[in-house]
């Protein structure tokens, strides 16, 4: 094991060989590791009590190393090594992947020692988990906190090479993730496909998401369902948002509709008469994706709110009828919303 105070420097500032029976040099590794650990701190206040959230987290740690014990290829002489700095730690080990095992299929191959009867021991002390759980383990517990993804792309034919960061995205995640997790039962927890895939809505991935998986997540209360149709999105729960002290921007992301569309474009029409798609762009912003846009002004026009004229390319939108001669209708409209009058027939 090295340590080197800056990551771009070559020479290591202590170094430190680890030559003990395996059931005892792990402890004393991991004890070492914890010497130069230190903590992210938690919002004060934080109601679940999660006080802080370690650089380096033991159970990922020893899941990282047992893997490098027990799957590295033993016919290679060098030694497992360990570079560790303040914020960030490289697990490097002798042999690649296991045959069949690919950076794509980490978390879903089944279980494929390199060392079958070593990792059975292992298993059988409990000292490894069993049935290849350790990797999800080792994901799991990484994203919950918040962190980054394990880093195993330096990975090549001749050494596995995993790379682990310190540094917390943001500590309202791991609370969020926390305070789901005491409130389920047992056999209903989280799994590690589960957390993937709330890391990817919260980083605004809306392809990809597997349905199955959104639909169990959402009957969980983890992340909400927002438009119609083709248009449809999904966020995390309200509860991240206030937990991360981002209620502005879950207010930027679902209050959006057409209602609110129409509030902002209105008086821009009364004032300049019409309006290019370019000039709404403009007016509404980012909160809402093109597409969403696009049926929100559809739902305008469809009640003559706003209406449109010229070709595609040189189209203009200006007020409707609906909109200029039932000014009190839209006020009301405004305030309770279009569907609501619609379907009471007002509209």
């Amino acid at each position: 094991m090295e340590f080197r105070n800056i990551e771009t420097q070559i020479p290591f500032d202590s170094r430190k060989v680890f030559g003990k029976p395996f059931y005892k040099l792990i402890d004393e590794l991991w004890e070492t590791i914890n010497q130069r650990n230190g903590i992210v701190p938690i919002q004060e206040g934080a109601y679940i009590g999660l006080t802080g959230i370690p650089f380096f987290n033991e159970e990922v740690i020893r899941e990282v190393i047992n893997n490098a014990f027990a799957h590295r290829d033993y016919r290679k002489t060098s030694e497992i090594v360990i570079k560790m700095y303040p914020h960030r730690i490289d697990i490097i080990n002798a042999g690649g992947f296991p045959q069949g095992v690919t950076l794509e299929n980490l978390l879903t191959v089944p279980s494929t020692p390199r060392n079958r009867l070593l990792a059975d021991v292992l298993s059988k002390t409990g000292i490894v988990e069993r049935s290849g759980q350790g990797m999800d383990k080792i994901f799991f517990y990484t994203l919950a906190e918040g962190k980054p993804e394990p880093d195993y792309s330096h990975t090549d034919d001749f050494t596995v090479t995993a790379i682990l960061h310190s540094y917390v995205k943001e500590t309202g995640f791991a609370l969020f993730i926390q305070s789901i997790q005491k409130e389920l039962p047992e056999n209903e927890k989280l799994s590690v496909f589960d957390i993937l895939t709330l890391c990817k809505i919260r980083d605004g991935e809306r392809k990809q998401i597997d349905k199955d998986i959104a639909k169990r997540l959402e009957a969980k209360n983890c992340i909400e369902k927002h438009g119609k149709t083709n248009a449809q999105y999904y966020t995390l729960h309200r509860r991240y948002y206030e937990l991360a002290g981002k209620t502005a921007d879950y207010s930027k992301i679902t209050d959006w509709n057409a209602e609110q569309v129409m509030a902002v474009l209105g008086p821009y029409l009364q004032k300049y008469g019409k309006a290019k798609k370019s000039d709404i762009v403009k007016i509404v912003g980012d909160h809402i994706s093109e597409k969403q846009l696009r049926n929100y002004l559809d739902q305008l026009r469809a009640i003559d709110f706003i209406k449109t004229e010229g070709e595609r390319g040189q189209m203009v939108y200006m007020l409707g009828k609906g909109f200029l001669e039932n000014s009190d209708i839209i006020t009301k409209a405004l305030k309770i919303g279009l569907k609501t009058l619609m379907e009471k027939g007002e509209i």
